[in-house]
């Protein structure tokens, strides 16, 4: 018992990054029509703006240390301690969570920049040439970020309040199980954002329009509504979401510069099995292959089925496809024949 419930908590937390990865890739798709294989891209610069806002923040002056007495010592002392304190200490803390205000403009105009700079140029061409756009400025963004911030991972911790473990049994009424309490967090934020994006779209007027535009764009066009640019403004929001997902995911899994090419292509296996375009079904396969692949991580299920935790995602796709070609939500004639 203790074992399947520290899996499905597993499953869960990865299923959040699947989930936020694959809705935006969804929308971008559901709206433009882009396949965007740079959409894993986004997710790595955003964590790797809650790694240069930790930075920014710890910024620090080195000062004598008077604790050691023996011979002279120094320590880095951040600026924003010297100046206020235990709460400059706090904000240093809290540097991963307060990275989400930073993130939020620098992810909505990068998202903003690529698709007017570039994206737009490829609506009306073949889906291969999107892809190889796309992936080559996948590839130009992540050697920028390697130029800059070197190829090793870059650890980053949690506020040391949400730092512990959480003694989850007393939840499901058994002794004995703790969870990382900032896995538990990611898990609780995917469900917020996720809220958020489905609540924006169904209960304003702006997301009553893209909707709209997703279903027929040309009747929309025809109203006099200037569609293209609302989504412009969804392709920089589903660029948001990404990199809310990878600034929240740092104390998890320290930024590097291939992360995003490690989220991406499992992101869009989530896409396919859910239903290309469908938004419930992005969310819904990638809490479902998150808790697949927890599973699948077992010893006792790697004994039996030796590298199953590598692969399981991928079976699970070939069996959808076979049976069900626009994958478990999608909409019919989306890539059926």
């Amino acid at each position: 018992m203790d074992a399947i419930i520290l899996q499905i908590l597993n499953g869960l937390d990865k299923g959040g990054a699947y989930a936020l990865i694959a809705l935006g890739l969804t929308l971008i798709f559901g709206t433009l029509g882009v396949v965007n294989f740079a959409h894993g891209a986004l997710f790595m610069l955003g964590a790797f703006c809650a790694v240069a806002f930790t930075k920014f923040l710890t910024i620090s002056e080195r000062v004598r240390d008077e604790s050691v007495t023996f011979f002279e010592a120094y320590k880095e002392i951040p600026y924003l301690e010297i100046w206020w304190g235990d709460t400059g200490r706090a904000i240093v803390d809290w540097a991963v969570p307060l990275s989400i205000f930073m993130a939020i403009p620098v992810m909505l105009l990068i998202g903003l920049a690529m698709e007017r700079g570039l994206i737009r140029f490829f609506y009306k061409r073949s889906h291969a040439e999107q892809i190889l756009v796309t992936f080559g400025l996948a590839i130009v963004l992540q050697e920028i970020v390697k130029h800059y911030f070197g190829a090793n991972p870059i650890p980053l911790t949690a506020p040391p309040m949400l730092a512990g473990s959480a003694d989850i049994g007393q939840w499901f009424g058994v002794t004995g199980i703790s969870y990382p309490m900032w896995r538990i967090v990611y898990f609780l934020f995917s469900l917020a954002v996720i809220a958020s994006v489905f609540a924006f779209l169904q209960l304003t007027t702006f997301g009553m329009v893209v909707r709209a535009g997703m279903a027929d764009r040309e009747t929309v066009g025809l109203l006099g509504i200037n569609i293209g640019r609302k989504f412009s403004i969804v392709f920089g929001l589903a660029a948001v979401v990404a990199g809310l997902a990878g600034v929240m995911y740092t104390p998890i899994l320290a930024p590097n510069y291939h992360l995003g090419m490690d989220f991406l292509v499992l992101s869009f296996v989530v896409v396919v099995v859910g239903g290309m375009g469908s938004l419930p079904g992005a969310v819904v396969a990638g809490f479902l292959l998150g808790i697949l692949q927890s599973f699948a991580s077992l010893t006792e299920i790697k004994a039996i089925v030796p590298g199953i935790d590598q692969i399981i995602i991928y079976l699970v796709a070939v069996v959808v496809l076979l049976v069900r070609p626009r994958g478990l939500m999608g909409r019919k004639g989306v890539m059926e024949a």
